[in-house]
């Protein structure tokens, strides 16, 4: 990409004398082979100036063109995966020779930064198409509907690790104070499974998973510990192997539980893992530090969960829906 060359002052001299003479721009654009937007510019800066020399800059020149800012913003658009080396070596063949951080700095000033890609579940076709179905179908329900429903699924919870992550205040040169560390073990150091529910009114149940849950186990958690529903509630589940195995739908079906149909690969439309981020962030800053530990302060703080934020959460699903619309069925913020 070759820069536009600077005309030379005798050249710019010639416009302006051309100009006086009462020559129009395009008449002094064709007799010296000058566009006739250079000429008007030029003719403008005499005009205001009384000069056709170069005019004080605010700062250094951009090293990379109108063109190449349009071309390097199209690229990334199309491909946000591209790296800053693909950038400088895309720029260097059309002829603009620039550095990486340079390459950051004009996307800066377009709107753009470097982040880490978020991982999402993997949304194939069918996925897409049935989560629309859903949000649509589900739109307009009113809200008293989703004050219905009990929302529940499984997650588990490491002793030490990400889920204990935070962010500390701290001076210069004291990261390594014990205050502002985090204790890690290899491999983890353990973790337990759960299994919970709740409802605008409030947290459910909370119950630890020690084995690797099946079908029976499942159904004798749904049976004994967890589930008290009221006629004319809704219990919902996602498509996990165990939960639409036919004998799990069978006594579902004889206990008369209404079960909401899901669509798969859709943990953003299920409002429970708003509450197991809380209940991660409390538990990591208890700081448990044995398995037994972890599980008792895991059911205390699930517990102290405010009914005012699982009503928040139901009452504001119709916004989760509306995001899957906007986002062509794919995963939302949520």
């Amino acid at each position: 990409m070759d820069k536009t060359k600077e005309l030379s002052k005798d050249t710019r001299n010639k416009i302006v004398d051309l100009h006086q003479a009462g020559k129009t721009e395009s008449a002094i654009g064709k007799q010296l082979g000058v566009k006739k937007s250079t000429v008007g510019a030029i003719i403008r800066k005499w005009k205001t100036y009384k000069t056709t020399d170069n005019l004080p800059r605010s700062g250094a020149p951009r090293k990379i063109p109108p063109r190449g800012v349009k071309m390097t913003t199209r690229t990334v658009s199309k491909n946000p995966r591209t790296t800053r080396g693909d950038l400088v070596n895309d720029l260097q063949r059309a002829g603009t020779k620039v550095t990486k951080a340079t390459i950051s700095n004009t996307l800066h000033c377009q709107g753009l930064k470097s982040c880490s890609a978020r991982h999402v579940p993997l949304l194939k076709p069918v996925h897409v198409r049935a989560r629309l179905k859903f949000a649509r179908e589900h739109l307009d329900d009113p809200e008293e509907d989703w004050e219905n429903v009990i929302w529940s699924d499984e997650t588990k919870i490491e002793l030490f690790g990400k889920n204990s992550t935070y962010r500390v205040w701290r001076r210069k040169n004291a990261e390594l104070h014990p205050k502002n560390t985090i204790p890690t073990v290899k491999h983890g150091g353990g973790n337990i499974m759960l299994w919970g529910c709740f409802s605008a009114k409030g947290p459910g149940r909370l119950i630890r998973v020690k084995e690797r849950m099946n079908g029976a186990m499942y159904r004798e958690i749904l049976s004994k510990k967890a589930l008290k529903m009221k006629r004319g509630w809704v219990f919902q589940h996602d498509n996990d192997p165990k939960h639409i195995a036919r004998a799990t739908k069978e006594w579902l079906r004889k206990k008369h539980f209404k079960v909401l149909e899901w669509p798969s690969q859709s943990p953003d439309l299920n409002p429970i893992e708003n509450l197991w981020r809380e209940l991660e962030i409390h538990v990591a800053q208890r700081q448990p530090q044995t398995i037994t530990a972890l599980e008792e302060i895991c059911m205390e703080e699930w517990a102290k969960l405010p009914a005012t934020v699982c009503k928040n959460l139901v009452a504001t699903y119709r916004k989760r829906l509306t995001s899957v619309i906007a986002n062509k069925g794919y995963i939302t913020k949520y």
